[in-house]
């Protein structure tokens, strides 16, 4: 072929472009995402679409992640705006979960094979990941309800109708939209809450649609019944300690997805 004939025209490469991400990650709140950017390089923050955005890099893998808020409809216009700005190719919706089952404990990890609702929706998660051998590693069902999960009875309850492990607000969204798109998903949660107690009664008041806590509304909640501030303070615990725990296994989550595309 000589040199003035046309060449065929090259894909773009996507590696050279510095607003495409490999891994992309779909939280509801900046706190369950926290300790794992502060693993990260060069962490970046911007806002776009009533949404918030972090870009960073963990090693050579690039990380772009989206704050959705509580709740299934944030998570779908959250994930596709994600998809949109970032074209990962990989997506993991990633947080808190609530634990179905009496083996399953705060800090768990749990991974979805499948995720369901009480409205007759349902996803299968391509996975083939054994857990023999590991500890606190769960794989299983996750089931997504319209609303924080606070009573162990009710916990128990949608552990025995669905068959499932662990609940959350926001997985099911993010993942039809990834099945839509072609783009490969993840459910990958750790437990903040199990079934050795019920939440308190102020958690719903006093958090508000973006997972941050209204302050008016806090000190009400401690004014009508002054043990809130135990309870609130262990359930703050429990969720610092999940998060620690879900960043570390993220980090060895990222780079076999990355090395597995490379």
């Amino acid at each position: 072929m000589s040199d003035d004939q046309p060449q065929p025209e090259q894909p773009p490469d996507k590696s050279a472009d510095k607003q495409h991400a490999d891994v992309g990650i779909v939280v509801a709140l900046s706190r369950e995402i926290g300790y794992f950017l502060d693993g990260c390089d060069r962490v970046r923050k911007y806002s776009g679409g009533n949404f918030t955005f972090r870009g960073g890099k963990f090693g050579d893998i690039r990380i772009a992640t989206v704050e959705a808020g509580m709740g299934a409809g944030k998570a779908k216009r959250a994930t596709q705006a994600l998809i949109d700005a970032h074209t990962p190719p990989w997506v993991l919706s990633c947080g808190y979960s609530g634990g179905l089952r009496d083996d399953i404990g705060v800090g768990d990890i749990v991974i979805a094979n499948s995720i369901v609702d009480a409205h007759g929706n349902r996803i299968d998660v391509d996975l083939n990941m054994s857990t023999e051998g590991t500890k606190r590693l769960h794989v299983g069902r996750f089931v997504n309800a319209d609303e924080i999960i606070r009573h162990v009875a009710v916990k128990k309850q949608l552990a025995e109708q669905f068959d499932a492990i662990a609940v959350d607000l926001e997985s099911l969204a993010v993942g039809k939209v990834c099945q839509e798109a072609g783009i490969p998903f993840m459910a990958v949660r750790v437990i903040s809450d199990d079934t050795s107690a019920d939440l308190p009664a102020e958690i719903v008041s006093i958090l508000n649609d973006s997972g941050s806590y209204r302050v008016g509304a806090t000190m009400g909640a401690i004014w009508k019944r002054f043990g809130s501030i135990k309870d609130m303070w262990r359930l703050r615990e429990q969720t610092n300690v999940a998060a620690g725990r879900l960043a570390k296994f993220l980090q060895g989550v990222v780079v076999q997805l990355y090395e597995a595309k490379h």
